[in-house]
């Protein structure tokens, strides 16, 4: 018994440890093209002499820099509140990366509840921001740290609606279960080999996912909560140095997960027609999500912000009865095919 024991944490120590090293080592990419991307979108060189041509070290680059800047505390700030928040917002993040599958057996953890671990690990974010925002000492943060939790609450409904008609249809909440019933759905007719993924079918509760995930994200058309020309910087506004580069990690943290979720749950995760998932499994869900966070950053360098009542109005009197009327439809749908 004690050598199971043994055998369980090591193996437990070393899976915490590869998410660990890979999810900081994918967010560089991203974060070279978020700037890139957003500097061709605005007809701007961006980065082009960290790292030779085209600036690749440049994300490297600024992450050193923060870490040599001082890390400064408000004299005001709950001090351990303080500290603890951006660790929790990051442990949130990358915590959802243990349940995501890149092939049949390439996976941290193959959970019997893995939608439900993770939209619930995913909202604890919602406790850091409004830790950040409390914690200061700032009227700016705290009134960014209100407008972030209001944000996340209202559409986290939304989200989990939307999530709710991919596991009705599914009849599972594993994320690879969910997989093989893409491969396993088409329509009458159809070759077997042709799996449709449930982007087709939940066309309603695939748009759903993408809006409600920017607005959880806090990103344009929903950055209320750190408007700059209202709020300085929001929750954010007295963080300095590595304290305020986790905050920015968890961001690109949590948006690839949730492309990565939207992935697995619309876009037939790690299957592809034709292709062998063992080997071309990983290759192909990193294609969606490259396309996923293509569109995240898209939107935010294209839409100008909401404002408050627009924000709340597009969740509670949108959003949630489009979720309702497609989990009702699927369900029915379910009963009756």
């Amino acid at each position: 018994m004690t050598e199971l024991l043994d055998n369980f944490w090591v193996l437990l120590g070393l899976k915490v440890a590869l998410v660990g090293a890979v999810v900081p080592a994918l967010l560089l990419p991203v974060v070279y093209a978020e700037i890139k991307l957003s500097a061709h979108m605005q007809s701007r060189v961006g980065p082009y002499y960290a790292g030779g041509r085209w600036g690749w070290a440049q994300p490297l680059a600024d992450g050193i820099k923060f870490f040599q800047k001082e890390d400064l505390i408000p004299s005001a700030a709950d001090r351990w509140v303080f500290k603890l928040a951006p660790l929790v917002v990051l442990t949130s993040a990358i915590a959802t990366y243990v349940i995501i599958p890149i092939g049949p057996e390439w996976r941290v953890s193959d959970l019997d509840i893995g939608v439900f671990y993770a939209l619930a690990i995913s909202s604890l974010s919602t406790l850091g921001v409004l830790m950040a925002g409390w914690s200061s000492g700032n009227k700016y943060s705290l009134v960014g740290g209100l407008r972030a939790a209001a944000q996340l609450i209202a559409y986290e409904l939304p989200l989990v609606l939307a999530v709710l008609g991919v596991v009705i249809q599914a009849g599972t909440m594993s994320m690879v279960g969910i997989v093989e019933a893409q491969v396993n759905f088409h329509i009458p007719g159809t070759p077997e080999w042709l799996g449709l993924p449930f982007a087709i079918p939940q066309f309603v509760g695939f748009a759903i996912f993408l809006v409600a995930a920017v607005a959880e994200l806090s990103r344009i058309p929903f950055d209320m909560p750190v408007a700059e020309s209202e709020l300085v910087m929001g929750y954010l506004t007295e963080y300095s140095g590595y304290r305020f580069l986790l905050f920015f990690l968890a961001e690109y943290a949590s948006a690839v997960a949730l492309s990565a979720i939207a992935a697995t749950l619309f876009l037939g995760g790690y299957h592809a027609p034709g292709l062998p998932d063992a080997l071309a499994g990983p290759l192909v869900l990193g294609g969606k999500v490259a396309l996923l966070v293509f569109v995240l950053i898209w939107l935010r360098w294209t839409f100008p912000r909401f404002r408050e009542d627009q924000l709340q109005s597009l969740a509670w009197r949108w959003l949630i009865p489009a979720g309702l009327i497609n989990v009702v439809v699927t369900a029915a749908a379910k009963v009756m095919i």
